[in-house]
């Protein structure tokens, strides 16, 4: 049901567990996959190509995760054993043999470059994945699996965060994206990585005590400020520096001020990307306009996605209905069932 713009949105339903099929009557025309890849892992969703009658959400009858699929990040090669990986778990978990299915649906992070697609498009019929096969990016995932119709607006924060547009007539527009080295604003790496600068701060004398520091500390099992280097430096990739955001989050739910400064800035960042990405519907006769939200940072901080929506009033927008999507790859699989229609 649609949340008020005011509210903090309820997630999606998605049962993941397999149904109760024969699947010995199953066939490649009866299936779909729909793939979510990215920075910190892939997940692959096998799905009957049809929905039964009166289904009111997508029924899942396998699902499978694998590593990280972003080949900027980790290499053609991981990535595809990534991708792999999540299928075959797909299938597995189904009790279905792997094969080619009626059609299959790729969103991965970054994937609007016409070399991303190539790779994916040769690795997809070199492993005979489908009959049809259509490469999204990861922020069409998002839009397909959470607001009403497909269109709207969605914001990404996990890894990296990025904003994307579209209107009802498919035009988009996209914001942000552009990696940690100068951009993800809002980010869960972007969160981290300013926790980690007050710390920082904090033991110079150069900004405010926080508990961030022992937060930190305890969370990288080390008992002096002087080991956040070799910890971070020599024990931390970018990924798993992400993977700290929560330190901050946890740290500014319990009433740090520097921790919730943090929070509060990257809500900020996150809603300068969806209005620029909003300008889209300049000229548009759109008075509300939905909003989905994804990514781990976005997902389990009540406290960035209030504020993130109550900063774009302030742009003049009126996102509604707001809506959460823990399973992006949701959407990959509505958008490989209308290709197979």
């Amino acid at each position: 049901m649609p949340t008020h713009p005011t509210d903090p949105p309820s997630p999606l339903t998605t049962d993941h567990s397999p149904l109760t099929i024969h699947h010995s009557l199953l066939t490649a025309h009866d299936l779909v996959l729909g793939i979510d890849g990215g920075g910190s892992g892939t997940v692959a969703l096998l799905a009957p190509a049809t929905a039964n009658p009166g289904e009111s959400s997508i029924e899942i009858i396998g699902r499978g995760v694998g590593g990280p699929s972003n080949h900027q990040a980790v290499g053609r090669e991981r990535a595809i054993q990534s991708l792999d990986e999540a299928i075959h778990q797909a299938f597995a978990q189904a009790g279905v043999a792997r094969r080619p299915v009626r059609a299959a649906c790729i969103g991965l992070a970054g994937a609007d470059r016409p070399d991303d697609r190539a790779m994916l498009a040769e690795w997809s019929e070199q492993c005979n994945l489908a009959g049809s096969v259509r490469v999204e990016n990861d922020g069409s995932l998002v839009l397909a699996a959470g607001t009403p119709d497909g269109w709207g607006l969605a914001v990404i924060s996990g890894t990296g965060s990025f904003a994307v547009a579209r209107t009802p007539d498919g035009r988009t527009r996209r914001c942000g994206g552009w990696g940690y080295l100068f951009g993800d604003e809002g980010s869960a790496y972007a969160t981290a990585v300013a926790g980690l600068q007050a710390v920082a701060r904090a033991a110079d004398g150069r900004g405010a005590p926080t508990s961030l520091t022992p937060a930190f500390l305890n969370r990288l099992g080390i008992d002096q400020i002087e080991l956040l280097v070799p910890s971070i430096y020599h024990g931390m990739d970018r990924t798993a520096i992400a993977g700290l955001a929560d330190v901050v989050t946890n740290a500014s739910a319990a009433g740090d001020i520097v921790a919730h400064r943090i929070v509060q800035h990257a809500a900020a960042e996150l809603a300068m990307m969806v209005a620029a990405a909003a300008r889209l519907f300049r000229g548009e006769n759109v008075r509300q306009t939905p909003l989905a939200l994804a990514g781990g940072l976005l997902l389990n901080c009540p406290e960035l996605s209030d504020d993130l929506v109550l900063n774009l009033f302030t742009h003049g927008l009126t996102p509604d209905p707001v809506e959460q999507v823990p399973e992006p790859a949701i959407g990959a699989v509505r958008l490989a069932r209308a290709l197979s229609a």
